[in-house]
C-alpha cells in the first residue's frame, strides 16, 4: 500500500520486489533486475520526463519493443519442433551473470575480477566490452536476437560503474577508439552523476509510475510463465526458468 500511495519510490519498491523474488546483490546468478525506462540517449537536451515520447514502452519486454525483430521471434516460437525442448522466443535473457551484471559493472571490483575469471585472466574483446549507453541502448532495441537485455540498479544509483576509475587496460575497439569511461548520452554533459539523477528522476516520475506495474507483472507477476507470458510475448528458453535444472 505504501508504494500506491506514494510513500515508497519506485526504486525501493523494484528492489523490494527483487528482494522478495530471491534476487541478492550477493548472488550474480540472481543479481537485481531493473527496467529500461528511458528510449531518448541521443539528443543534446535532457528529455522532457512529462513527455511519454521519451519513455520505453513497459509493457513489453525488451525483445518486443522492435516490431520486425519480434515477427521474427514469434514465428520462431510458432515453428518450434524440437520435442525435447519447449517452445520460446528469447534464447538469450534480460539478467544473466555473464551478459547483463558482468558486463555492466566491469569497471568495478569485484565484477572486473569475476568477468577476467570467466575470460581466461583477461578482459574480453574491446569491441563486445559495455562502451556507450546509446550503443547498448540501440542493439537492445535493433535487430540483434541476441541482445533483449535489461538494467542493473547501478543504474539508477551509482554513478561508479560508468568510469574508469582503476585505470583498467580494456583495448581498442575496431573502430580506434580505446575504451576508457562509458560514452554517455549528449544530455548527460558527461557527468555521470546527471546522469544517473536523470535516469532515476526519470524512473520516478509519473510517467513511469503509471507503466511500471506492467513491468512488474512482465518480470515478477503473472505474465512471467504460462499463457499470459505467450500472450505478452515475454517467453524465454526454458532453462531460464525456477526448477528447470
Amino acid at each position: 500500500m505504501g508504494w500506491a500511495e506514494g510513500r515508497i519510490s519506485n526504486f525501493d519498491y523494484l528492489l523490494h520486489l527483487n528482494m522478495l523474488s530471491g534476487r541478492s546483490y550477493n548472488d550474480i546468478c540472481q543479481y537485481p533486475v531493473m527496467p529500461w525506462v528511458l528510449s531518448n540517449y541521443t539528443s543534446n537536451e535532457v528529455p522532457d520526463l512529462r513527455d511519454p515520447r521519451n519513455f520505453r514502452d513497459l509493457s513489453k519486454p525488451v525483445g518486443a519493443l522492435n516490431p520486425e525483430r519480434l515477427a521474427d521471434f514469434i514465428e520462431r516460437f510458432s515453428t518450434f519442433a524440437d520435442p525435447s525442448i519447449p517452445p520460446f522466443m528469447y534464447g538469450s535473457h534480460y539478467s544473466t551473470s555473464a551478459g547483463v551484471v558482468l558486463h555492466f559493472l566491469v569497471r568495478l571490483h569485484p565484477f572486473a575480477g569475476l568477468h577476467r575469471q570467466l575470460q581466461s585472466g583477461y578482459f574480453d574483446v574491446a569491441d563486445r566490452l559495455f562502451s556507450s549507453v546509446a550503443r547498448t541502448w540501440s542493439m537492445c532495441t535493433g535487430s540483434s536476437a541476441a541482445e533483449v537485455k535489461e538494467l542493473t540498479p547501478e543504474w539508477y544509483c551509482n554513478p561508479g560503474f560508468l568510469k574508469n576509475k582503476n585505470d583498467f587496460k580494456l583495448g581498442t575497439a575496431q573502430d580506434g577508439d580505446v575504451l576508457g569511461d562509458v560514452i554517455l548520452p549528449p544530455w548527460a554533459d558527461e557527468s555521470p552523476e546527471k546522469f544517473i539523477e536523470v535516469m532515476r528522476a526519470a524512473l520516478e516520475s509519473e510517467v513511469c509510475s503509471a507503466m511500471l506495474p506492467d513491468w512488474i507483472d512482465l518480470i515478477f507477476g503473472r505474465k512471467q510463465q504460462g499463457p499470459e507470458a505467450i500472450k505478452a510475448n515475454n517467453v524465454f528458453f526454458y532453462l531460464t526458468y525456477y526448477g528447470s535444472v
